[in-house]
Order: structure tokens, then C-alpha cells, then sequence
């Protein structure tokens, strides 16, 4: 897991103060089908390695964090139905962030809508940038995209 996660996770680094690199201690995987039920697996598993990782600090923000990604992988790059295992959620722990990332088969870039205060969708994206410290995109070579959504882990300091 450690070196995908490395491979997938390479643009983001860049903007991770070097130190934190060499600090990537821990990773888990969990791949999802393209089903509803998807989403309450996205944040049974994010609840289970927080857990592990004694950082039940981060638990709702990133619950509802990777929750938000996984259900715009679901609506928007993958088809509910499609065979296989089209969706892959990873949490990626430093010395003092973690990176939850969501990688699907489209190449389209995620856009925040501009909210619509009386809808009840829309607001996803908005929802993960104010939960995270950050968050972005990064196209996979081949096919494909990783959303990703930063987080400072107690201890740590802002970028």
C-alpha cells in the first residue's frame, strides 16, 4: 500500500513541507463497488482506521470528508451497477496530516457548484473544503482521477 499510495498521492506531496514525507508512517485501502451502500462502508472503514490510529479527533470531519467524495465518485464517474471495484478510497497518515483520497475512472475534474441555499444537493465540495485544510484533484496517468482532502492531525501546524 505504502508505495501506491506514494505513486498516487506524488503530486500532492509537493505541497507537504519535505519532513512529512520522510514521516509517512501508515496507509489503508478500502475498495468500493458502485453501489449505494458504498458510502456507510467509506465511513465505517475512515471510523475504523482512525480508530487504529488512536486520532478519533479527526473521526467527524473526516467520516463526512471521505463520505462527500465517495458519493461524487458515485453520482458523477461511476454508474451505480458498473462491475468491479470502480472506486478506491485511501487515508495516507504523516507525522502530522492525513490525506484522505478517493480515486475513480474519470478524468473529469470534480467543480464545486455555486450553492443553491434551498437545494438539498450540491454542496459537497463546499463541504470538504471547509472541513479539510486543503483539498484538490490530480488526473492519473492513463485513466482516471484521485480527489483528495488534507487534514492536520493533532499536534501538527497549519501550512
Amino acid at each position: 500500500m505504502r508505495a501506491e499510495a506514494a505513486a498516487v498521492l506524488e503530486p500532492l506531496w509537493q505541497g507537504v513541507l519535505a519532513p512529512e514525507r520522510l514521516g509517512a508512517g501508515s496507509g489503508a485501502t478500502c475498495e468500493l463497488s458502485a453501489a449505494p451502500e458504498s458510502v456507510r462502508e467509506a465511513r465505517r472503514f475512515t471510523r475504523g482506521t482512525l480508530q487504529r490510529w488512536d486520532l478519533q479527533v479527526l473521526r467527524d470531519s473526516m467520516e463526512l470528508v471521505a463520505s462527500e467524495l465517495v458519493t461524487n465518485a458515485l453520482r458523477y464517474a461511476v454508474p451505480i451497477g458498473t462491475p468491479g471495484v470502480p472506486v478506491r478510497l485511501s487515508l495516507v497518515r504523516w507525522t502530522s496530516r492525513v490525506v484522505c483520497a478517493v480515486r475513480d475512472p474519470s478524468g473529469v475534474a470534480p467543480i464545486a457548484k455555486d450553492p443553491d441555499y434551498v437545494a438539498e444537493t450540491g454542496r459537497g465540495l463546499h463541504l470538504v473544503e471547509s472541513f479539510s485544510e486543503n483539498w484538490g484533484w490530480h488526473p492519473l496517468n492513463g485513466a482516471g482521477k484521485v480527489v483528495w482532502a488534507l487534514f492536520l492531525a493533532p499536534g501538527g501546524s497549519a501550512l
